[in-house]
């Protein structure tokens, strides 16, 4: 749902602007630097990215799902590692709290991170539960008026930088799946967090993921999600939903900028006398590649609507981020294959998104979790209409 055009607009050129003026620019020095300048995350804060996701009543955006996606396709045409600044924030690590936490807990944390403030991160995957979330061993045992936490995060994106983690953890340890799970908020400068060193990644310089170590982390029993125990991992599935189709904007956005890139080498670059857009086999990857990317593009909106309607769309979010994020991979398989050696050489970049978004297959839920939910899902509605 699209409330305001004229407004909504106004935003994507804003959008529009700052990657094409200060982002594409800084591709190469981020790369290189493993960092992302200072300055620039700054203007995400002018531009009110953080808080795309946040209701306007705490200082937020609050665009809808279809509003957001749009605003992704935009910004994710460039280094994903941009995004991933804001992206934690926007989705996983706010909306468990803006889902199913407290009225005061809404107060005292999502006008932070509407601002940019806090950099909200999502503890969720261990090092022995990442897709199986359900069997996470990370507990918060209540004593008194807190829980006390133990356990080690994996891959925990923006973890370096966060003012506050959305915690899943064990508060039942009799209860060994998904009903012992509970979501907290817990202060990322509490005693007794620490960080391994980042860890080096295929791709995506600059977006850093490490280990966060809780060990003995008191955490005010006012900071359970909801202040309900057992909650954690319905809270997660509602949070990594949405996220679904968040990330298949996201994929559908660098698809459009890699298959750009593509074209414009395909028109400049002469073989045998003529422009390589000319031959036939080159215009059969160009061609696949806008045709998947639109189907992509369709999928995803449809989806966002789908739930800014108020519909089930678990179906629907899984598809659009299977369908997207293995449409990226192929686009950009195909780009390289177009530009040839080129494609291969760090110069033109397109090696660097090939890497890159390698990732979008993997978080959020691998395409084999998107596989098993679509499927299950499927065969329980042939199930309760027979």
């Amino acid at each position: 749902m699209i409330r305001d055009p004229e407004t909504l607009e106004a935003l994507l050129d804003s959008v529009r602007r700052f990657v094409r003026e200060r982002l594409v620019p800084a591709e190469n020095e981020v790369a290189e630097t493993d960092e992302i300048p200072e300055a620039i995350v700054q203007e995400m804060r002018d531009l009110g990215l953080f808080g795309l996701t946040i209701p306007e009543e705490f200082g937020g955006l609050e665009l809808t799902m279809e509003e957001e996606v749009h605003v992704l396709l935009e910004l994710c045409q460039t280094s994903p590692a941009f995004r991933s600044v804001i992206g934690t924030t926007v989705g996983i690590g706010s909306q468990g709290i803006l889902m199913d936490g407290t009225e005061a807990q809404k107060a005292q944390w999502l006008p932070k991170m509407a601002t940019g403030e806090v950099i909200a991160s999502f503890a969720l995957t261990e090092p022995e539960a990442g897709s199986d979330a359900a069997s996470l061993r990370t507990t918060a045992i209540k004593q008194g008026d807190h829980y006390l936490v133990n356990g080690t995060k994996r891959f925990i994106t923006n973890a370096p930088h966060a003012g506050m983690f959305t915690l899943m953890a064990r508060t039942n340890p009799a209860d060994k799946g998904a009903g012992g799970v509970s979501s907290f908020i817990v202060d990322a400068k509490s005693p007794g967090i620490s960080f391994g060193k980042y860890d080096k990644k295929m791709g995506q310089r600059g977006a850093h993921t490490c280990d966060v170590i809780f060990d003995n982390v008191q955490v005010p029993a006012a900071n359970l999600i909801g202040l309900q125990e057992g909650r954690g991992f319905k809270t997660a599935m509602k949070v990594l939903e949405k996220g679904r189709i968040h990330i298949a904007a996201v994929a559908v956005g660098c698809a459009k900028r890699i298959l750009r890139d593509a074209l414009h080498y395909a028109l400049e670059r002469k073989q045998f006398g003529q422009a390589i857009c000319d031959f036939q086999l080159v215009q059969a990857m160009l061609a696949d590649s806008q045709a998947e990317l639109y189907a992509a593009e369709c999928m995803t909106i449809d989806a966002a609507r789908r739930r800014d309607a108020g519909q089930n769309v678990s179906t629907e979010a899984s598809s659009a981020k299977m369908f997207a994020t293995e449409m990226c991979g192929r686009v950009a398989d195909r780009a390289v294959q177009i530009l040839g050696g080129s494609g291969y050489m760090a110069e033109y970049g397109i090696e660097r998104f090939y890497r890159d978004v390698r990732l979008f297959r993997l978080y959020e839920g691998t395409t084999q979790i998107q596989q098993i939910i679509i499927a299950r899902n499927m065969v329980r509605e042939a199930k309760a209409a027979a």
